[in-house]
């Protein structure tokens, strides 16, 4: 196995020893979903209201859960000083409107968004990169290690990685088990680390749940549903399922692990009901954005809107909010 010994620091929670046969064993042993239970759970959930004094709290906690992202071929650093300008103040003219969660963006532009966020007063907006191949993952675990080592030297404190799916759907568990675990070591203290598992192609949900209990093991301090490249990405049933996972990894560790659905989530009745899953599933002690994120781009915008319905009661123009 990788760099981290049977016997550092971590031991991998007791749960297991970091071999194949040991990460197959813990997996296997783990209750199947029951995909229709889950789904009937997930869209009960879905119907369910906030009443209109909670809607400001719960736009404003979605605000500042957002992952405001871009991650096109086209990107430019202009382009992402503008979104840290957003990050920063999402709507210029209204102060109490909260910051984002982080700015997310590919390793080339991470020094960029840095350096213009620390300009700007936006400090204390963490910096997330896209890292090891994204989004396919594609690579030699080489040209993965460095790309993590670049992203952080240029000033990112969150790592988003993504999983071989090829070789987790082949069953080497350890082979990915592994690479998390060197992309951790290189995290360090420096850097969270988020695990993408890209749940579209992952097919079934006893996958989600094998997969997100694969990353905590081997050290991720989140798991995220997808790169946001391929569909269907953060369904309901499986950031449930993903929930389900950090709420009893919790009860079994001590450790509280985040999640970060991403890809899909475009409008506040879509945010809306993610914090209601949150707050019904893993419960209250997530419901903030150190341990739950959502990685976004056309959302914040929406968000923006309805709250200005909620303060001004009218729906304001998209003129009123800035393109990204």
């Amino acid at each position: 196995m990788g760099s981290q010994s049977k016997g550092s620091a971590l031991q991998f929670f007791g749960l297991v020893d970091g071999t194949e046969n040991s990460l197959k064993r813990f997996l296997g042993n783990l209750s199947p979903v029951d995909q229709v239970g889950a789904e009937a759970r997930a869209a009960v959930l879905g119907t369910r209201s906030i009443k209109t004094s909670s809607k400001k709290w719960a736009i404003d906690t979605a605000i500042s859960m957002v992952d405001l992202t871009t991650l096109e071929g086209a990107d430019t650093p202009g382009k992402v000083k503008a979104l840290c300008t957003k990050a920063v103040r999402p709507a210029p003219s209204d102060p109490t409107v909260p910051s984002v969660g982080a700015v997310c963006v590919y390793n080339d532009m991470v020094k960029v968004a840095r350096t213009h966020l620390d300009l700007i007063g936006g400090q204390h907006i963490p910096v997330a990169a896209v890292s090891t191949a994204f989004p396919s993952g594609r690579a030699s675990m080489a040209v993965k290690l460095q790309d993590t080592k670049d992203a952080i030297d240029a000033g990112a404190t969150e790592i988003d990685m993504v999983i071989d799916r090829g070789a987790f759907l082949s069953g080497r568990l350890g082979e990915v088990f592994d690479e998390i675990v060197q992309i951790k070591e290189i995290c360090g203290d420096k850097a969270h680390l988020k695990v993408i598992f890209e749940t579209g192609e992952l097919v079934t949900y006893d996958n989600v749940r094998k997969a997100s209990y694969l990353a905590m093991l081997a050290g991720g301090d989140f798991i995220k549903t997808s790169t946001g490249k391929v569909a269907p990405a953060a369904t309901p049933p499986v950031v449930m399922v993903m929930l389900e996972a950090v709420r009893d990894f919790r009860e079994i560790t001590g450790h509280q692990i985040g999640v970060k659905p991403a890809g899909g989530i475009r409008t506040t009745k879509d945010a809306i009901k993610q914090l209601v899953l949150v707050n019904e599933t893993a419960g209250p002690d997530w419901l903030n954005n150190k341990y739950f994120r959502i990685g976004a781009s056309a959302l914040l915008n929406d968000l923006l809107m309805q709250r200005m319905k909620l303060t001004d009661g009218y729906y304001a123009s998209p003129n009123y909010v800035t393109v990204d």
